[in-house]
């Protein structure tokens, strides 16, 4: 295999580590101190920091005013970005905005990617179920509503955010269901909601937050950052607004799953580099315990740990990015990426806090941050156990050899 990255993309990840150089990991209160959300906010400041390098627009076309990369520079941004737990919704916003472009309508494009591109709007995703074990799109029900055209055509319904009145034609979706545990459900200007038509199809409606019909309910996660349980009741979206694509949600899906494991590598990196740190200064019998045989062991298999989330997460990214073919399906590299980032993420922090011993407890220092934001991407778009049982369905549907 060759993982050797572009000039364009290396330029990306470059430009990343100047903006996230003076990143601070613990900017906001300790979620070990905190009894609700760390921040009412993300940090928009490091957004504008990110609009401004472009970093933003990414995935986006010339036309919108985007560089024109790939997942796999995405994934290198990511990557430099969760080693400073930096606080930013960037996979929610270009997972979401690379999928509209991929997938959606001229109208929806023209309004949304370009400002999305340059850090004026903020868009997330709806992408973990009701409960977050069960697949996102069976979460929402979608049925189509064609008679609001022809009502609002004779100036009697009302708009609902799908079209100006007389209108005729301009049919609408309407939404019922719950999302749980939504990234920046608070925060962002758009969701993009996953959900299951009558006929067994998964469409994806860009839904407004504060949209009528939609409801919102606040979650904290375990690194204290705000989440929201997103309740549609009856909403209404535009036709417009609604992708119908086959295979929409489940691009953006996996799309989103990478991107987790780049953060998952980018954070167990950096703690790897924490302990190394640690373990060469603190000392006991008079050396440092760095030099003793079973810290140095422990050292070793994390450092394995990680080259295998790597490389499993350039395969995947690799995959979305070119189409290849395989002997699996594209999900399949994706699932194998998500398990060894899963378990090795977990491996790396437990270790790091075995190895700084009661240290690594402290809430002056920032390792048990990132044993909570660990904790996070771990099961974040479902664990290793639900990736494990997709790559048996799909070895049962392929079978190699």
């Amino acid at each position: 295999m060759d993982f050797t990255f572009t000039e364009e993309q290396q330029a990306a990840a470059e430009a990343a580590r100047g903006v996230f150089a003076g990143v601070a990991p613990d900017a906001v209160p300790s979620p070990a101190l905190t009894r609700g959300a760390v921040s009412d906010d993300f940090d928009r400041a490091l957004w504008a920091r990110l609009a401004s390098a472009d970093l933003l627009s990414l995935l986006l076309d010339e036309e919108f005013g985007g560089a024109g990369l790939d997942a796999i520079a995405l994934c290198l941004v990511l990557r430099e970005a969760s080693k400073v737990l930096a606080r930013v919704p960037l996979l929610e916003n270009s997972a979401a905005v690379a999928a509209l472009q991929a997938y959606g309508g001229p109208e929806l494009k023209s309004s949304l990617l370009a400002r999305a591109g340059r850090g004026e709007i903020v868009l997330t995703v709806a992408a973990n179920g009701r409960t977050g074990h069960d697949p996102a799109e069976l979460a929402v029900t979608a049925r189509q509503d064609d008679t609001a055209g022809a009502t609002r055509a004779t100036g009697t319904g009302d708009e609902h955010g799908a079209g100006g009145p007389g209108e005729p034609g301009a049919g609408e979706w309407v939404l019922d269901g719950v999302q749980t545990v939504v990234p920046w459900a608070y925060d962002a200007d758009f969701v993009v909601v996953p959900a299951r038509t009558e006929d067994d199809r998964s469409v994806l409606a860009v839904v407004a937050r504060g949209h009528e019909g939609v409801v919102l309910a606040e979650q904290i996660s375990t690194t204290g950052e705000r989440l929201g349980e997103l309740r549609l009741e009856s909403a209404r979206v535009a036709d417009r607004n609604v992708i119908t694509a086959d295979g929409a949600w489940e691009w953006l899906r996996a799309l989103l799953t990478t991107g987790t494991c780049a953060q998952a590598l980018g954070l167990g990196e950096r703690v790897l580099a924490m302990t190394g740190e640690y373990a060469g200064k603190r000392e006991q019998f008079g050396h440092p315990i760095a030099t003793f045989q079973a810290v140095a062991m422990q050292a070793a298999d994390r450092y394995i740990d990680l080259r295998a989330m790597e490389v499993t997460l350039w395969q995947a990214a690799w995959r979305i990015t070119s189409g290849a073919p395989g002997a699996l399906p594209a999900s399949g590299d994706v699932a194998v990426a998500k398990i060894w980032a899963s378990e090795g993420v977990r491996r790396v922090v437990q270790t790091a806090q075995h190895l700084h011993g009661g240290f690594g407890a402290d809430v002056d220092y920032p390792l048990h941050r990132y044993h909570a934001w660990a904790k996070h991407l771990e099961l974040s778009l479902g664990p290793a156990a639900a990736h494990e049982e997709a790559l048996g369905d799909l070895l049962a549907a392929h079978p190699l050899g």
